[in-house]
């Protein structure tokens, strides 16, 4: 990601950051399920809740980093790329959070966190989008923009209304289910979209 940008930060970043995580994880892990057999069942929400405030500050970092750098996504097909798989990656560690926090108790911080996650992966989704437009302005219409517009437009979408409602509850401290709620409405919205994109789209651009 960050080699995109012409930010060469591989020597530091594996030299201070990723070689503690590789020297720790298995430890962490063996502690984990040895003190607490239980978290093997669920295993998945918590290491997303582990990763949140990572990646949260990685995408806050990220996003300084491309406005100091003024690298674009409009005219770079491999960073749109990248930036819609980072968009997918976030939007399943949110997922998972917060249906791990929908059953623990109350903790303001993790709130807090998902709802930093949310609206910088907004403002990145925004810049995705905003790149999208720009390319079927310039080269015109193609299926694959299309369809990549379209997840995009329904990822805005969902990211609004998860960030909306964790606002709400972070302000009222109440639990999750209103996020995870709007999560799981949103399921059928993607699966008619890949339904469209699917069936649909082969005959509206006659590739069928």
């Amino acid at each position: 990601m960050f080699e995109l940008i012409d930010l060469d930060i591989e020597d530091f970043y594996f030299q201070h950051i990723a070689i503690w995580g590789f020297a720790a994880s298995p430890v962490i892990a063996t502690h984990l399920v040895r003190t607490t057999p239980q978290l093997v069942g669920k295993v998945t929400p918590v290491i997303a809740k582990i990763f949140t405030p990572v990646v949260f500050v990685m995408l806050t970092i990220y996003l300084a980093a491309v406005l100091y750098t003024g690298k674009d996504p409009y005219n770079d097909r491999e960073f749109l790329i990248v930036f819609n798989a980072l968009l997918i990656g976030v939007m399943a560690i949110i997922l998972f959070s917060i249906s791990e926090n929908s059953y623990t108790s109350k903790n303001k911080l993790s709130l807090f966190m998902l709802c930093g996650l949310s609206v910088v992966t907004i403002i990145l989704n925004s810049i995705a989008l905003s790149a999208i437009i720009f390319r079927l302005w310039e080269w015109g219409v193609t299926p694959n923009r299309a369809a990549v517009l379209g997840i995009n437009v329904l990822i805005f979408m969902n990211l609004g209304w998860i960030a909306f409602s964790l606002i709400k509850n972070l302000i009222s401290s109440q639990q999750t289910d209103a996020a995870e709620k709007s999560i799981a409405k949103f399921l059928p919205v993607y699966a008619a979209w890949v339904f469209i994109v699917t069936f649909i789209f082969p005959l509206m651009f006659g590739f069928a």
